[in-house]
């Protein structure tokens, strides 16, 4: 009977260790947690209503972090995702980073690593980009502990280092003393039992400066093991001695079965079996204590979970309904204010419907009225515009003619006087040349040329500028020449006016013609008629 005892209830307990053990690393057993997270749900219902969205955020953190720590995984996740949704809205990086973080442990301690290191990623991440060092360290080490467990020792080493930097670079001994007992543990599967043993004292000494009793026991108790594997028999009950009486000073049902359950096996490995059958009895009645206590406190969790839900679906739906009555009212409200505004606005339309009608006869009689003076004003214009005209052609006309009279005057009397000059008489002969010298320079008086060409701009304004459009290397001798073909005179009567021969007069139009790009065949006068 003892022989089936020393050997079965270690197996037991080993068993119920694996759950119990997930707890007592976080902390958990305290009677204080149904309080707990009724507080948090009262603070959590008035932070929805008074619309902080920050503090629903933290209260659903911690009320997930209650869960957690009470094994109930499922409310636990849920309360978590729901502050994550919180935090990504109100862009609180870190506390989003610290919600990931223990959604990853929440996953690691489920048996689910790839959604554990997703979220560790992520919350690294964040780490690292918002600079937070402890944050960051912190999860370097929960990363390592993922690939202890899946056996990838050198990944699990290569963070554990990470974490051990910062945490001595930061000075936090807390993180240092949790570091060097992941490395020990890490030590003790690969079986180096002396590196183990050093990382575990390592970690001792940090917890016992930090004051950490809990950390303190777990660490003794793996001192106590390592003893044990390497038969140091005397000096594992001795460790595991003093992990026993810490553990009853502090009441943890967990600690006290624990190291029992370590006695029983030292004891029984150094062949005492009357002190390996008490430990093993002892061990199995803080068992059982551990799991009536655990199972209390699972139904009254439970039930108040279970209160807590139905009171939050109860404020969901009173909400619900209160938000529904606000939209029915305000939608009413608007409903009658925009029937009021239709109603106004038809009255309106009317009103100034008959008034746009009004405004619109009288405009039109209007503007017939200043359509038809400025009918009266155009014509006067036109009348206007014909008289002046007629006027500057009569101009035009009598500039033409003078030239023509003065130029004539001047053909004759040139005449004259080269007869005269054909006389032998000598004493003559001088004083004709020097009038014929007189005469030939007022051929090319420019004045009556100048009144002659203002006189035509003012009639035939815009054929100069069209003109212009077919060369650009007219003369001013080029241009009299147009002016007066223009004004359709008689080759001869062009020829006087300009002082030439006929025959230059025809050079002269042969010239033109090619500065003006006609083709052979095509009249100039007619071309300068129809400009």
């Amino acid at each position: 009977m003892i022989k089936y005892i020393v050997t079965f209830l270690p197996l037991f307990l080993v068993t119920f260790a694996g759950f119990a053990q997930d707890e007592a690393a976080l902390g958990v057993g305290s009677v204080k947690a149904i309080e707990s997270l009724t507080t948090l749900k009262k603070m959590y219902a008035k932070a929805i209503e008074d619309g902080n969205l920050l503090q629903e955020g933290r209260y659903l953190q911690q009320m997930g972090k209650v869960c957690y720590n009470q094994g109930h995984f499922r409310q636990s996740l849920e309360f978590y995702l729901k502050a994550e949704k919180i935090f990504s809205t109100t862009n609180q990086t870190l506390l989003l980073a610290a919600n990931l973080g223990d959604i990853g442990v929440l996953y690691y301690y489920i048996k689910q690593p790839e959604k554990a290191m997703k979220n560790y990623q992520q919350a690294l991440h964040i780490y690292q980009k918002e600079k937070n060092q402890k944050g960051e360290a912190l999860i370097f080490g929960h990363i390592g502990q993922l690939f202890e467990k899946r056996q990838h020792y050198d990944s699990a080493f290569y963070y554990q280092n990470l974490a051990l930097k910062i945490n001595k670079q930061i000075n936090d001994k807390s993180g240092a003393a949790k570091i060097y007992e992941n490395l020990g543990s890490i030590y003790e599967d690969l079986e180096k039992y002396d590196l183990a043993y050093l990382n575990f004292k390592q970690s001792l000494g940090l917890y016992q400066q930090d004051h950490n009793n809990l950390g303190s026991i777990e660490v003794i108790n793996n001192l106590g093991d390592i003893l044990r594997k390497t038969g140091r028999y005397k000096e594992s009950v001795n460790e595991t001695q003093n992990a026993l009486r810490l553990a009853a000073r502090m009441g943890n049902s967990y600690q006290l079965a624990s190291c029992c359950r370590d006695l029983g096996k030292a004891y029984e490995l150094m062949h005492q079996m009357d002190s390996a059958y008490h430990y093993i009895q002892l061990g199995y009645k803080h068992t059982l204590d551990l799991y009536s206590e655990d199972g209390a406190r699972q139904v009254a969790f439970l039930q108040v979970l279970y209160d807590i839900n139905k009171k939050s679906d109860e404020i969901i739906t009173l909400q619900n309904d209160k938000k529904v009555n606000r939209i029915i009212a305000l939608s009413s409200t608007i409903v009658l204010i925009l029937l009021v505004v239709l109603g106004f606005v038809i009255f309106s339309r009317q009103r100034f419907k008959l008034r746009d009608q009004q405004m619109l006869a009288r405009q039109k009689e209007i503007e017939h009225d200043l359509t038809s003076l400025e009918l009266k004003n155009l014509q006067l214009e036109e009348q206007q515009l014909k008289q002046q005209l007629e006027l500057k052609s009569r101009e035009l006309s009598t500039h033409t003619l003078n030239l023509i009279k003065h130029n004539q005057f001047l053909e004759n009397l040139r005449n004259t006087l080269q007869t005269m000059v054909k006389d032998d008489k000598r004493d003559q002969k001088k004083q004709m040349n020097q009038i014929l010298a007189e005469i030939n320079q007022s051929f090319n008086h420019e004045r009556n040329w100048k009144e002659f060409t203002l006189a035509f701009e003012q009639v035939h304004h815009q054929f100069l500028e069209n003109l212009k459009k077919f060369s650009n290397e007219l003369t001013s001798a080029d241009m009299r020449l147009i002016t007066l073909l223009k004004m359709n005179l008689d080759s001869s009567d062009v020829a006087t006016l300009l002082g030439i021969s006929t025959d230059s007069l025809r050079v002269s139009r042969y010239r033109l013609r090619k500065k003006l790009n006609l083709e052979q065949g095509d009249n100039l006068t007619a071309f300068l008629q129809a400009l």
